[in-house]
């Protein structure tokens, strides 16, 4: 749970923490009903039968309370079981209807896994940028839209220049939270390897015929040089709101697709500007075609270079079809992997460490090390409403003055994090109740490679490089929804709000 003007800074928590010992009702309630038996016997005098039960009963409690890399062992067999079900039924294969020729419509999207709720209307046209692609998540009732930014980056800043930035976007945030329209924004940054493509081209169209010898041998050399290793960064940031919020401006605005893009349109004007005011130096609305170029890059980052040649000397800015932005091929996933189109992804979760970070401080994850293999990032906030921001900071001082008070009236000393943690839901009241905002959010990373390459050499080397500051957790048996989070700018990452806590 952070306060939106100290981003990255602010105390972060579990959304659902435990009341009872650190356990969950449910958790608990199955503890107590695991050592009914063992009491029982206990109480008969039966202590050969209470000592078996007792392992028994102690193993179950074991396999629901004790996490194992974030989830518990129970979490864990039911995830396996589902996995290996999705397998065994040929859930988890896919490959492209266009492929197979069986696409009778080119603009329908034809999208595997979770990308498969999605529909992408195109909305009415936006000042002079044109039709603006819309993202309607059927299965979370959400609207929204992506734009591509120019950024220079943060790596070249100094602390006093990403404090700016930081309080920057904690304002951003917090105008967010105060609009009924759009509650969430996810961040992408996504390196690009540079085959070339787009300079070849250029210097195809600018090339001197009379130019000295010297000169072309000085550039083909520093080409195979420098082109080899170079490396871009696409960024791109994603606006959602839900259908409750959209649909009563909306049907005033007409209805339909229209009108919630009508009522869209009004929140992207006034976030452009806070955009900028970030260090993005242009701020592109993608329409359909652009949106399905970086899907189908996402899924194949081979595929770039040909596009970009095709929209070279088509001389506009013309897309792909929906009905082949997905893969091509997706075979069954690995329990650690992606694989797509000649590709593999490793895709993580990033845990924030609990004294907090500082702004920029996740460029590590975007280090490429290797030529040809890519890295992304992706950081998906949720701006919670006033009325949830009070009513979260309220159950979280309730349930730390419970704990802590229990405790006092049974002679225990409260530990340095309970009195941390207690200091810490005090202050998140007051600035609640000062004006400020609670954000969720959730981090999630991935490096892509030829499958032909081995795959644990760079997922461990992505690993390597933020040793010691964040604590990386695999996203094992759900690599191609990590892979959507973590890769694809639809602003699918952040799961749904369950009892109104937050982060």
């Amino acid at each position: 749970m952070s306060t939106a003007t100290r981003i990255y800074k602010g105390l972060s928590r579990r959304e659902r923490a435990g009341w009872i010992i650190g356990l969950t009702p449910v958790q608990a309630f199955v503890c107590v009903g695991l050592a009914i038996p063992v009491i029982l016997a206990l109480a008969a005098g039966r202590f050969g039968q209470a000592l078996a039960l007792g392992g028994l009963c102690g193993t179950a409690a074991a396999l629901v309370v004790v996490p194992v890399r974030g989830r518990p062992a129970l979490r864990w067999l039911g995830h396996l079981l589902l996995y290996r079900v999705g397998v065994a039924l040929g859930w988890s294969r896919w490959q492209s209807r266009a492929v197979t020729g069986q696409a009778t419509d080119l603009d329908e999207p034809d999208l595997p896994g979770v990308l498969a709720r999605l529909r992408f209307p195109d909305g009415p046209p936006l000042r002079d940028v044109g039709r603006v692609c819309l993202i309607h998540d059927t299965g979370e009732g959400r609207w929204g839209a992506t734009a591509r930014l120019t950024h220079a980056g943060v790596g070249m800043l100094s602390d006093a220049q990403c404090e700016r930035l930081a309080n920057r976007l904690g304002n951003l945030l917090l105008s967010i939270g105060h609009r009924e329209v759009i509650d969430r924004m996810s961040l992408l940054v996504r390196t690009v390897p540079d085959d070339g493509a787009d300079y070849q081209a250029w210097r195809a169209d600018h090339d001197v015929p009379d130019a000295p010898a010297l000169a072309r041998q000085a550039t083909e050399e520093l080409d195979r040089l420098v082109g080899a290793v170079s490396v871009r960064h696409e960024v791109f940031v994603t606006l959602s709101g839900t259908e409750d919020s959209l649909r009563r401006p909306a049907a005033a605005a007409g209805g339909g697709v229209a009108g919630r893009a009508a009522v869209l349109y009004r929140v992207l004007d006034g976030l452009e500007d806070k955009l900028k005011s970030l260090g993005a130096t242009g701020v592109k609305w993608l329409s359909g075609p652009e949106l399905a170029v970086a899907i189908r890059t996402g899924f194949n980052p081979a595929s770039a270079a040909g596009l970009a040649a095709r929209r070279h000397r088509a001389g506009n800015e013309e897309g792909v079809r929906w009905a082949t932005a997905g893969p091509v091929h997706a075979p069954a996933p690995s329990a650690r992997a992606y694989y797509h189109d000649g590709f593999a992804t490793v895709s993580y979760s990033v845990l924030m460490p609990e004294a907090g970070t500082v702004f920029g401080s996740l460029g590590g994850l975007l280090a490429v090390k290797t030529a040809g293999e890519r890295r992304s990032l992706a950081i998906h906030y949720e701006t919670l409403s006033q009325h949830r921001s009070r009513k979260a900071v309220r159950r979280l001082r309730f349930r730390t003055g419970v704990v802590r008070d229990w405790k006092s009236s049974k002679g225990f000393n409260a530990g340095a994090a309970e009195a941390r943690e207690a200091g810490g839901a005090r202050a998140q009241e007051h600035a609640v109740a000062a004006g400020h905002g609670i954000v969720r959010f959730a981090v999630a990373s991935a490096v892509t490679i030829p499958d032909t390459w081995n795959v644990e050499d760079h997922a461990a080397k992505l690993e390597n490089d933020i040793a010691g500051r964040f604590q990386l957790l695999r996203m094992e048996l759900a690599q191609d929804a990590g892979f959507v989070a973590a890769v694809l700018p639809v602003g699918v990452g952040l799961p749904r709000l369950r009892g109104g806590g937050a982060s």
